[in-house]
């Protein structure tokens, strides 16, 4: 039971540490306290529902290997271009006319941008639960002992760790990420040197 509560502890704790980031991006470089980030995580996780059931009618999950990667991809790839092009929407209409606005107007826009995500999604599938398409094979596991760990479990775990990796060398490694810093330093000095800082805070709304 322990093991148990520790594997799910961990795998939580993985999901939560990708939406952190994506959090601490965005109030690293403009200092927006992100009100919306959340809702904009249950719109991608809406996304890949709709992208997941409408694509692959699948319900009971994908035995084989194979065609399990190709419809992961399809998922992941789909719902992350469209959450990206929302990110950018946003920030692009709602938050860099404020950009040097009184601190109080972008958490109040921000505040708006919440309750309207939240209600766009209402108005499209209404206050209902629904039941996520099962791609990946519940009955899937290995036994620790006498502990069953799922292949789900362990997949999360691999690919926010591979996540994490990858952002922070694209952080450290890349011109854009240098310039994702040194914006987040000094935004005015960063402009002199010849950084676009409505391409990089865009950029970081993507990612995030």
């Amino acid at each position: 039971m322990g093991f148990d509560q520790f594997l799910n502890a961990l795998t939580l704790g993985a999901v939560y540490a990708l939406v952190a980031l994506g959090y601490t991006m965005v109030y690293g470089i403009i200092e927006l306290i992100n009100f919306a980030h959340g809702d904009v995580f249950m719109v991608g996780t809406f996304v890949s529902m709709f992208v997941s059931g409408t694509l692959l009618q699948q319900k009971q999950g994908i035995h084989d290997i194979p065609l399990l990667l190709v419809s992961l991809v399809l998922v992941f790839a789909l719902t992350i271009a469209i959450m990206g092009a929302i990110g950018a929407a946003i920030e692009r209409f709602a938050y860099r006319p404020l950009r040097r606005a009184p601190r109080l107007a972008p958490l109040i826009t921000a505040i708006g941008v919440s309750f309207i995500l939240q209600n766009v999604i209402q108005y499209f599938v209404g206050p209902y639960t629904y039941n996520v398409p099962q791609l990946f094979p519940v009955d899937w596991a290995i036994l620790v002992g006498e502990t069953r760990v799922p292949f789900l479990n362990i997949f999360v775990i691999v690919v926010a760790v591979a996540l994490m990796i990858v952002l922070q060398l694209f952080i450290s490694r890349t011109r854009t990420g240098k310039a994702m810093r040194t914006t987040a330093m000094d935004r005015d000095a960063s402009a002199l040197m010849g950084v676009d800082i409505d391409r990089t805070i865009m950029i970081t709304f993507l990612i995030g």
